[in-house]
């Protein structure tokens, strides 16, 4: 029996994968409906008695299950637009079908009698929820959780409420058997007494299908199933009045729920149906999941148990699944062995793929051609082509602005999300997280900042620019997940200009404001003229050797900032502990009568002393003679010019709890954002934890830090909102100087110009990084429209003095790997899935928001170890280079060829090809750090953009390097599309066509999407 129709989903897809649940009635066992497996994506099976369910595992079955379920269901009634709405009538049905036609009466009703008993589920109860929602007549004294471990089974008759012994006992037997064969038999419900009491017994009878319905609600798996799926129901039992195998697969025209047939609140779909004669138990069971596993199969579901009209067309599915399969030998596999899910399985689109190769493969067999062995990187160089076409704002509109008005256009109608967006539990920790980041960052380069230009500008004014710029970038910029912030380059162009200024005279801040100005105007021209569309150009070749630069520079400063602690607090090396007595700090007298000395604060102090001669405005001299120098403090003898100890130069408490700080920070930081992919505890609270990742451990060792009370270096910001140089500079530079000439502020538009080039390779090759397809980005880049607002706030913060701030390479991979989203019901035994990054601009504007306000947080922020705040920042660096193509070549390297991990690029690049290629791309990223380390560093940028252009040098060798082998080690550039001329359809032509012809178009619609 057919239908004439598909599956009816309403216009809609169906949500896969669906819950697929068996239950078995075997009359060699118990005789009772019980769950025996469930599907999600994985197997699991009840084990144990029925008291727990097996780790998931990847199903498995013989080939010849497989193909003896293809005979059932192509001799047997498939039933693909079923009407009925419940388990008697879906029996009427298949039993009403011209291959049952010979079953006796009396096998007929006791077929449809033997749906009528409940099956005795697995579940797992959510207490809160149970307790939140049931009602006040619940039932006392049963197990809320799972199912009794030893049930009284008792018949629910009119007026019988007599215990009765369960239906496999040898006198139920004998009723049974003496009954007559063509009467219909009563229903029967098989019911779980609850039992209390010494002496007596107090009986509520809930059957089990009444507890089926009264607590899946509450089931929590049903978080492992995605929202909307629909369910399949497999039911297998064995039977002494069968003598033949009655099979059924049935389809529902609308989804209905089969009363207790699944321990999920889930409407069912499909329905399979195997019943046979006593012995075949283990037999059927097996068919039963081969069933199960081909319905888990999410290509097959959608394509073939969805929307087949016929049973060819449900074979014909079947028919290409089994032509997938992987056959095992049986002398080098055991059966018995369940395999673990892997990490990744094949996409839809790539076995989609291969299927069309595999149609391909066929249609060239029978026309005598060989098969072409690139074809699969001629598809993936098809799609790499339609993402060149495809990547937002990176084409040359030809319009003055176009590129901008296209930005703003397609940035503009998700606004109003990207605030809606953020509200999720996960923003905070990403808040919190990137503020300290950001606030260790502004205070280091600040404090360089200060030392360089003499104060003019300080920790303050690299708060206010953060503040500032970064502020109304994340508000108004394209990508506001790019966070912006002082950079390495930027501070090495500033050193150098103030070199410049005090050799010839010039005013700094002045001479800096035009230079300011200038490279905002450039900025706004290369906007103009859609300059941002060279991007196109940056491959991974040039990302990799970017990013991996910059995060070796935060590896390196922090390893600096660590060491740097260790000269503050030295250590005696060499000590001998046996002579730990003579080890002694104490201060003594100078060899002057008396010392002179500047304190404000120690007033007091200096009065207390005898001998003080003179006191005032903190200046004093004092006499050395009435000084009892051993019992001063450290202060005190350097204030009054003591001579010190050598044993007062050692401190290793201070440094080596530092360094403790320090590696304990990154170490807990790593372990506890890998803590989702543990095994231990819920996966919410590992989703919760791994998230807060960066916050715990600070908190962790902050305790840390305050339960010793040693005196480490601690995070110290301003106090008072003035400028740090307030007697040499307001809030708002002069734009005119009498010491310079005129002419000078227009050539200040030569170093403007070097410095644009500059703040355009750092913007605009972070943001290619960030809007990676991998990090699956679904609201689009705006490359224009950031380089409008930086070159904007880059003109503001030169009026308003403060360091120029772009984007931050390793902050912004930070924010952008703060904020990824997984499934959040995943199937069991699945790794969670990446979703994409939660897009919003909240983060980045409460980031910047509170760097501002950082002055004012002074009180809590002073708790705060600097060695821990190196340890994130470490944390930052290392975790840039993870996953990096390049340092997992470069690691490649120093393993032999059998310990290698299969990595795609292996399979089809030889691997001197692959160790060539990464030998240049460690020469160019070795070259800009010599050149970032030396006083040519002020050609950084254009060093990076040689790297472009040697890459592209690399196409006109192909004897070195193939468009295939660069297309797997790297990104293919653009090429300019040449128009072709139209030609007579060949061969290939009709291959294509007999493809469509052999039912590939819902496929290729399922690859276009």
């Amino acid at each position: 029996m057919e239908s004439s129709s598909g599956g009816d989903m309403g216009g809609k897809g169906p949500v896969l994968p669906i819950f697929i649940q068996m239950n078995a009635r075997l009359v060699e066992e118990d005789d009772q409906w019980k769950e025996a497996t469930r599907w999600v994506k994985f197997q699991e099976n009840v084990e144990d008695g029925g008291k727990r369910w097996s780790k998931p595992h990847v199903p498995s079955t013989s080939f010849a299950v497989m193909t003896g379920l293809r005979d059932l269901l192509d001799s047997n009634p498939v039933l693909l637009d079923c009407k009925a709405d419940n388990i008697n009538s879906i029996m009427d049905d298949v039993l009403g079908t011209e291959q049952y036609s010979d079953l006796e009466t009396g096998q007929v009703d006791r077929i449809r009698q033997l749906f009528s008993q409940g099956v005795k589920q697995k579940m797992k109860i959510s207490i809160v929820r149970q307790m939140s929602k049931t009602s006040v007549h619940a039932w006392q004294g049963g197990k809320h959780e799972g199912q009794p471990d030893s049930p009284t089974i008792q018949e629910e008759g009119d007026d019988n409420r007599l215990n009765k012994s369960a239906p496999t006992t040898p006198e139920t037997r004998r009723r049974l058997d003496e009954e007559d064969e063509y009467k219909p038999l009563k229903r029967r419900h098989f019911s779980v007494t609850s039992q209390s009491g010494n002496h007596g017994r107090s009986e509520r009878k809930l059957s089990y299908k009444d507890e089926t319905l009264k607590y899946r609600d509450y089931n929590l798996f049903s978080k492992k199933v995605p929202k909307d799926a629909e369910a399949a129901n497999i039911q297998v039992a064995t039977c002494d009045f069968l003598d033949r195998t009655i099979f059924a697969f049935v389809r529902l025209r609308t989804p209905v729920l089969l009363e207790d047939f699944s321990e999920i609140n889930k409407p069912t779909r499909f329905l399979g149906v195997i019943l046979g004669p006593r012995g075949s138990g283990a037999h059927y069971m097996e068919m039963g999941r081969a069933l199960g596993t081909l319905l888990s199969d999410q290509l097959f579901c959608e394509q073939s148990a969805y929307k087949a009209n016929t049973t060819d067309q449900l074979l014909k599915g079947l028919d290409m699944y089994m032509q997938e399969l992987t056959v095992l030998p049986p002398s080098s596999w055991d059966p018995n062995i369940r395999l673990d899910p892997p990490k990744s399985t094949p996409s839809v689109q790539a076995r989609l793929v291969q299927r069309a190769n595999l149609r391909q493969r066929h249609l060239t067999m029978d026309e005598e051609e060989e098969p072409d062995p690139d074809e699969e990187f001629k598809i993936s160089l098809k799609e790499e082509k339609v993402n060149h076409r495809e990547d937002d704002g990176l084409q040359f509109t030809g319009r003055l602005f176009g590129g901008l008005i296209d930005d703003v256009k397609r940035k503009l109608p998700w606004f109003g999300s990207d605030f809606t967006d953020a509200l999720h539990i996960q923003t905070v920790a990403s808040i919190i997280y990137i503020y300290l980041a950001t606030v260790t960052k502004a205070i280091t380069f600040g404090g360089f900042l200060g030392d360089v230009t003499e104060g003019l500008q300080g920790v303050l004014e690299s708060f206010l620019g953060h503040c500032l710029a970064g502020g109304v970038f994340c508000l108004l910029g394209g990508q506001p997940l790019t966070v912006l912030g002082c950079t390495g380059p930027v501070l090495i162009f500033e050193k150098i200009l103030i070199g410049f200024c005090s050799s010839n005279g010039i005013s700094y801040m002045t001479m800096r404001l035009w230079i300011g100005l200038w490279s905002a105007l450039f900025c706004i021209i290369i906007v103009a003229v859609d300059g941002s569309a060279i991007v196109r150009y940056f491959t991974r070749f040039t990302e990799e050797a970017f990013a991996a630069l910059v995060g070796i520079i935060f590896i390196v400063e922090a390893l600096k900032k660590i060491f740097k602690v260790g000269k503050q607090f030295k250590v005696h090396k060499g000590l001998d502990i046996d002579y730990i007595t003579q080890e002694r700090c104490t201060c003594s007298k100078p060899d002057t009568d008396q010392v002179f000395g500047y304190d404000n604060k120690s007033n007091k102090f200096i009065k207390s002393l005898n001998g003080s001669t003179e006191i005032e405005e903190g200046n004093f001299t004092i006499s050395t003679a009435g000084i009892d120098w051993e019992s001063l403090p450290v202060s005190h003898c350097k204030m009054l010019s003591g001579d010190m100890d050598e044993s007062c130069k050692y401190v290793p408490d201070i440094f080596f709890f530092s360094v403790i700080l320090f590696f304990g920070t990154f170490l807990l930081c790593s372990t506890l954002k890998k803590f989702k992919l543990s095994p231990f505890f819920p996966s919410q609270v590992r989703k919760m934890v791994s998230d807060y990742a960066v916050i715990l451990t600070i908190i962790v060792f902050v305790l840390i830090d305050m339960y010793f009370d040693l005196d480490t270096q601690k995070l110290l910001v301003p106090t008072v909102f003035k400028p740090t140089r307030s007697d040499l500079r307001g809030w708002i530079v002069p734009f005119f100087d009498d010491k310079s000439p005129w002419y000078v502020y227009l050539l200040a538009a030569i170093p403007a110009l070097l410095l644009t080039i500059l703040l355009f390779m750092d913007q605009q090759i972070t943001s290619v990084i960030v809007n990676r397809k991998e990090h699956k980005l679904k609201k689009g880049a705006g490359y224009h429209l950031d380089m409008l607002i930086v070159g904007v706030m880059m003109g503001v913060c030169s009026v308003l003095g403060l360091p120029w701030c772009v984007a931050a390479t390793v902050l912004c991979l930070g924010h952008v790997d703060s904020l990824k989203m997984d499934t959040e019901s995943s199937a069991p035994g699945e790794t969670p899935q990446f979703l994409g990054v939660r897009e919003q601009r909240v983060t980045g504007v409460m980031v910047f928001v509170l760097t501002g306000l950082s002055v004012k947080l002074a009180p809590i922020l002073k708790f705060i170890p600097m060695p821990v705040l190196y340890g994130v920042l470490m944390y930052m660096g290392v975790n840039t280079l993870t996953g990096m193509q390049f340092v997992d070549r470069i690691f490649l390297m120093l393993m032999p060829s059998k310990h290698q991990p299969d990595y795609p690029y292996l399979r089809h690049v030889p691997l001197r090809k692959v160790h060539l290629f990464t030998g240049i791309q460690a020469a160019a990223l070795a070259a800009l750090w010599i050149i970032k380390s030396t006083q040519a560093s002020l050609i950084f940028p254009l060093m990076v953009l040689a790297l472009v252009g040697f890459r592209k040098v690399m196409d006109f060798f192909p004897s070195i390097f193939s468009q295939k082998d660069l297309f797997w080690l790297d990104n293919l550039m653009p090429q300019k599309e040449k128009k072709k001329k139209k030609k007579k359809k060949d061969k290939k032509g009709k291959k294509e066509v007999k493809i469509m012809e052999n039912g590939t178009e819902e496929e290729l619609e399922l690859l276009k999407k």
